[in-house]
Parts: C-alpha cells; structure tokens; sequence
C-alpha cells in the first residue's frame, strides 16, 4: 500500500492467495479517476502475486452492478468465476439531483449483489462533491482507494476460504 495511506485498512491475515481471481468492473466516466484506482488495485494484486485478474468496462455508475452479476453469470460452472469482484466508479456530485440517484442506487445494488451472489462484490465507488475530493483518494490525505478495494478483495477471499474449512 502507499506510504501516505491514511486508511486503518491493513493487509493482515493476507495468505497465500495466488491462485485467487479478481475482477474489476469500472466505469468510462471520469476516467483520469478511474484509471488511477485500477492501477492502484492492479498494484497491490501484483504485490500479493495475484496474477488472475480480468477488466470489464461499463459506460456508467449506474451499469456497474448489471456488469458484476453478469460477468457472475456468464463465468458459472466454467471454472473461470472469480473469488472477488471489484466495482470502480467516481460520481461527482453537480447541480441536480441526479448524484442522489445514482450513488443510492449503486449502493443498493452492490449492496444487493453481495447479498445475492456466493462472492464478495467490492464497493469502489468514490461518491464526491468535487474533482479535488477524488483526487486526495487517489494516494492522497485519504489514502488510495483502489489498493484498499485490492487488500478488501483479497481479506474477504481469505475469509471465504477459511469459512469453507470450516
């Protein structure tokens, strides 16, 4: 993780996870943003030698959970589903309503997703009043939200498996 990281999330309990797959599904939006925190994630993955990594992209926030549980269906019975899904997206609030709309309504479906699905779907979203915001979230004051949405995929594969041996 990034020396600046201000984040209480630590990589603790992370074990010999290189045969775990991740997925990331991210948004064309915003994707100066965008781009940092799947290269913040791919890095902690490659840290940690997680090399079964795949990369889907969507137009919007709101077509992230569609994506996911998608991606989650067409990968069924193939042996290629992978043991995390990340969902990256950056929503910046405007001058409408419209931030409300999207931010309840990908929260509610990630939400939905991981209640629905046997694998962790990770929530990457940033939901901010401004550019600056997304970008002290980027390595910044706040920490770097994509190498912690890697070390919470990885944490909840761990915790899968230690639950299945149980």
């Amino acid at each position: 993780m990034s020396d600046n990281n201000k984040s209480l999330l630590n990589d603790a309990g992370i074990l010999n996870l290189e045969d775990a797959s991740v997925v990331m599904v991210y948004t064309e939006w915003n994707d100066h943003i965008i781009n940092e925190l799947v290269a913040g994630c791919e890095k902690s993955l490659a840290q940690y030698k997680v090399a079964k990594t795949n990369k889907i992209v969507v137009p919007g926030a709101f077509e992230l959970p569609y994506a996911c549980k998608q991606y989650w269906e067409a990968t069924e019975g193939t042996g290629n589903q992978p043991g995390a899904i990340i969902a990256f997206g950056c929503v910046i609030r405007g001058e409408t309503p419209h931030f409300d709309y999207v931010c309840k309504a990908v929260t509610e479906g990630i939400l939905q997703l991981n209640l629905q699905l046997p694998v962790p779907v990770i929530f990457g979203i940033l939901t901010v009043d401004n550019e600056q915001q997304a970008l002290d979230r980027l390595g910044g004051a706040h920490g770097h939200k994509g190498e912690e949405a890697a070390i919470t995929a990885l944490k909840m594969i761990a915790l899968q498996r230690s639950l299945a041996k149980s």
